[in-house]
């Protein structure tokens, strides 16, 4: 069970192999032909002795990329014996079906395929594939290695033992894999693109510069979001106050900023937050000290990490 395949070697695929091969997978790589196969495993092994020499991959990594990472001649070879396939190629759906095709034909019958795409719903990558309940969206981010969350993808076809294992891959290979619905965007870009459309839209009225706003997002809301998501950060809050100042930008802004009704829900209910006891989580009498100390610990690391590598260069 430690044969992985990744057809698609470029920075995303090679990214994934890295992490399996690391995770002490042996990982066959394939690309448009073999000389760029050959070309991406000697890219990833010298990049993982540079890494660890860094100290950002493990002590030997290079080592364990040159004796795990192995090039295919082509898609058919790569994956003929492996029991999970990864398909990583160009972000567009023609491509994609053409690629996962030839996945079907040739690798084992009870092999699981999970398809890295950003946007395009897995449902419709599914109808090239043959066993559509052994497939299912695996959407790593970029840079691959470093980054944990995984959004695990399954469609109304997967089999759910094919989805739990494929989580227990990702687990051991030290990511967070989510399970989410099958929509545009899954959860990750339906979020940074929503925020990057509104970004852009302040530029366009002439409200802030991109300088600026890149500025605010990283010295405020994005400051916090390494240590707590944005349900958790509205319930410290307090939701009345979300919803007051979402009153307000829906008043000057109109309905693109309007009220959520799931927040006007919570506070006629009287859940309030971390202050009430319960918002869009329920939360405890010690909660609010046990947060504040991991808050203020937190935010002192991070801001103490940014000054080091900032005088770093």
């Amino acid at each position: 069970m430690s044969r992985i395949a990744v057809v698609g070697a470029g920075y995303m695929g090679g990214g994934i192999a890295q992490a399996f091969a690391l995770a002490g997978h042996d990982v066959t790589l394939a690309d448009s032909s073999a000389e760029v196969a050959e070309k991406a495993v000697e890219r990833l092994v010298a990049e993982g002795e540079k890494y660890a020499a860094d100290g950002l991959f493990p002590d030997g990594a290079g080592a364990v990329l040159a004796q795990r990472l192995h090039a295919a001649p082509d898609a058919a070879a790569a994956v003929a014996d492996a029991w999970y396939v990864t398909e990583a190629v160009f972000e567009r759906i023609d491509v994609k079906h053409d690629v996962l095709r030839t996945i079907c034909e040739a690798a084992p019958a009870d092999a699981v395929i999970g398809t890295n795409t950003s946007a395009i719903p897995i449902a419709e990558l599914a109808e090239a594939v043959t066993g559509p309940e052994r497939f299912l969206g695996v959407h790593w981010m970029n840079p691959s290695y470093f980054v944990p969350c995984v959004e695990v993808i399954p469609t109304t076809r997967t089999d759910a033992a094919v989805v739990e294992r494929v989580a227990d891959l990702l687990r051991e290979a030290g990511k967070q894999p989510t399970v989410v619905a099958d929509t545009p965007g899954f959860v990750a870009n339906r979020l940074q693109f929503a925020l990057y459309k509104e970004c852009t839209r302040m530029v366009e009225e002439g409200a802030a510069t991109p300088a600026q706003i890149d500025e605010v997002v990283r010295n405020s809301f994005g400051f916090r979001l390494p240590f707590f998501g944005p349900f958790l950060i509205s319930d410290i809050a307090g939701l009345d106050v979300y919803r007051a100042s979402m009153a307000t930008l829906e008043r000057d802004l109109g309905e693109r900023l309007a009220v959520p009704q799931a927040l006007t829900d919570q506070v006629e209910a009287g859940r309030l937050g971390l202050k009430s006891g319960e918002g869009f989580f329920p939360h405890g009498p010690e909660d609010a000290e046990r947060l504040r100390r991991y808050r203020d610990a937190g935010y002192a690391w991070l801001a103490a990490l940014r000054a080091q590598l900032d005088a770093e260069g």
